[in-house]
């Protein structure tokens, strides 16, 4: 059984940083592709970063380019997503996705895909 656990959530000022932590069982992490996708409030839900297991490839959406890093902690089997300059726009719960589809200019979840449970980030002074 697939099971995934989305941390590292919180309070920070505009400008502040942050590292989600997703800890993957059930699956190694050269067999899937791990995504964060996040939900704000009234708004689309929104695939923000992605890491390919096979190819070690990364993906960010365009609203975090250049200022969020996915990468993987293999004895751990952790994915973590770093986030910097972090604005309110980024206010949203995050989520942590197995089986995604990463693509240069899509990032989401499938069908068959497995969710952390969220960890809310909230950016605001």
């Amino acid at each position: 059984e697939v099971q995934l656990q989305a941390s590292g959530g919180g309070l920070v000022q505009p400008g502040g940083s942050l590292r989600l932590s997703c800890a993957v069982s059930g699956i190694t992490l050269d067999d899937t592709a791990i995504a964060w996708v996040r939900q704000a409030p009234g708004k689309k839900r929104e695939g923000v970063s992605c890491l390919s297991g096979r190819d070690g490839r990364t993906f960010y959406a365009d609203s975090v380019k250049n200022r969020a890093t996915i990468y993987r902690d293999d004895s751990r089997t952790t994915v973590y997503l770093q986030m910097n300059s972090l604005k309110p726009e980024d206010t949203a719960v995050y989520y942590c996705v197995s089986d995604a589809l990463c693509l240069v200019d899509r990032i989401m979840a499938l069908v068959g895909s497995e969710w952390g449970q969220g960890t809310l980030v909230t950016v605001s002074s």
